[in-house]
């Protein structure tokens, strides 16, 4: 079994591969906001349902990965208190 120092290590780890998750999440919201500003100045005017379909699904991807960002500093949050409380 593994010592509490060794377990505290393992989350401390666990907390930073997290965190690198965290900030590709932030990276890649980043880029749909660019790749959504693009699109809506590229097709401007453009009535077609395919556009608002491919808008709507650029804005459901960020709703997702916002979603992703919100359980990760969850699971960051009760990783860090457990490890507190060990």
């Amino acid at each position: 079994m593994a010592s509490v120092a060794e377990v505290k290590a393992a989350i401390e780890a666990a907390v930073a591969q997290v965190n690198e998750g965290q900030a590709a999440i932030q990276a890649a919201s980043e880029k749909l906001a660019q790749a959504a500003q693009t699109m809506a100045a590229a097709l401007d005017g453009s009535g077609h349902e395919l556009v608002g379909a491919a808008q709507a699904a650029l804005a459901q991807a960020d709703t997702e990965l916002q979603e992703g960002l919100a359980a990760t500093l969850t699971a960051v949050e009760r990783a860090q208190t457990y490890a507190a409380g060990i």
